[in-house]
């Protein structure tokens, strides 16, 4: 069972989930950010001693929540790999995953996206942002008067005393949504316990009340 959290946007239903994503019904759209493919193979090859698995564990959480929202897109918010695009580890990974998920998948370019190659990932790219209904998806938080602003980049962390420990978290901001990182393997830029933020635990979700001030009433959320 995954741990979802419903929320509403300018009248738009969308659902939070502890696995790091967010899923928007209306249009059949799940997006994520920070993806990070192959984070774990670049680590390694500097003479980083990490485990194996990495990029594998994550493309499996990926298509736990695309069976469970069912889905027929997938929008990464940058970052879509770490490194080079050739490295054939994480390529092979990757068509393995699209072969069971035959979705349509757009990717935001990120700052670590700059070589990337879309040849035979069977992705959509678009440069700086992607406009609909009442959002804006991209990769770094944008303001002004384009819409609420879905985005990632920051990696979003929040520690938590009680549990002795940080955890990603969706970052609620004025007309905005920072998404926490996809990538189990990233650091994080640390908000404030007093921010609103609604933190993914081991599976759970857990919201700061200043979160949950500013999600509407359950039977209002759909």
């Amino acid at each position: 069972m995954l741990d979802c959290s419903n929320a509403a946007f300018a009248g738009e239903h969308i659902e939070l989930f502890a696995q790091r994503a967010l899923h928007w019904p209306a249009r059949r759209t799940l997006a994520i950010a920070d993806l990070h493919l192959g984070k774990d193979d670049v680590f390694r090859s500097a003479g980083i001693a990490l485990p194996t698995g990495g990029t594998q564990a994550d493309l499996a959480r990926l298509s736990a929540l695309l069976e469970h929202t069912q889905a027929t897109r997938l929008l990464v918010l940058g970052d879509f790999i770490h490194g080079t695009a050739g490295v054939a580890r994480w390529r092979e990974a990757w068509r393995a995953f699209r072969s069971r998920h035959p979705v349509t998948v757009t990717v935001v370019l990120g700052n670590h996206d700059r070589g990337l190659d879309a040849a035979g990932l069977d992705i959509q790219v678009v440069a700086d942002s992607l406009a609909e209904g009442p959002f804006r998806f991209a990769h770094e938080h944008q303001t002004g008067d384009a819409g609420i602003c879905i985005s990632g980049h920051v990696h979003p962390v929040v520690r938590l005393p009680s549990l002795g420990a940080s955890f990603p978290v969706f970052h609620l901001q004025e007309r905005g949504l920072v998404l926490p990182a996809f990538s189990a393997m990233t650091g994080g830029w640390k908000v404030s316990p007093q921010d609103a933020w609604l933190a993914c635990v081991h599976g759970h979700l857990m919201a700061s009340p200043a979160f949950a001030d500013a999600l509407p009433p359950k039977n209002e959320a759909r």
